[in-house]
């Protein structure tokens, strides 16, 4: 018999090895037992830290991009400013995508002075939806930032290698019409705030 209030479609993890798990990232390797009560295994999670996403236009309506080399797919790639949210908890990562809007939104800030050297006093939060559901826990919180203006230099990393680079609405659109914009979250993100700014009208 199901639990009250449980759906009748949900999952039973029943075994749980933590394949990696240091400050970073924690690779799970799982069994579940069905909704028919058949047992399968492995299914593969993991957990990293939530993070933001910031579609950034300067005064001139041009949006703030910027480029860099991403290992997963090996490519050098143009998106928006982004950037893991250091948690006020201590926490590295886990959680339900439950962080107070004044910690996302200030690392949205941070994230996007450091990367691009802009500030904005017009900031608007989009939506906050999990990274990818079917394999991990960790949420993206969009944003939009709108007047920016360059206050600074970069502050980058020590991992961090990126260009700033400024791109009209048309350039923008381009890209991801032609595949050349890679990052699909940040392709959310630049939809919902044109979505807005039309609502806005």
């Amino acid at each position: 018999m199901n639990n009250k209030g449980k759906d009748p479609l949900e999952w039973e993890e029943i075994s749980c090895e933590h394949i990696v798990k240091d400050e970073w990232i924690d690779i799970r390797k799982s069994a579940y037992r069905f909704p028919d009560g058949s047992i399968f295994e492995p299914f593969y999670s993991y957990s990293r830290r939530d993070y933001v996403v910031i579609v950034a236009e300067d005064t001139d309506g041009n949006y703030l991009c910027v480029r860099q080399y991403r290992q997963g797919i090996k490519k050098v790639t143009c998106e928006f400013p982004a950037g893991g949210i250091e948690r006020s908890d201590g926490k590295e990562y886990g959680g339900d995508g439950d962080l107070s809007a004044e910690d996302a939104l200030g690392a949205a800030k941070r994230e996007l002075l450091e990367e691009t050297g802009y500030e904005s006093d017009d900031w608007e939060h989009l939506l906050t939806l999990p990274s990818n559901a079917t394999i991990a826990d960790n949420y993206a919180h969009l944003f939009s930032a709108k007047s920016c203006r360059k206050v600074a230099g970069q502050s980058l990393d020590d991992t961090e290698f990126l260009n700033v680079e400024n791109h009209t609405p048309d350039e923008i659109e381009e890209m991801i019409q032609n595949g050349r914009f890679q990052q699909a979250m940040h392709i959310v993100a630049y939809l919902l705030s044109i979505r807005r700014n039309k609502q806005k009208q």
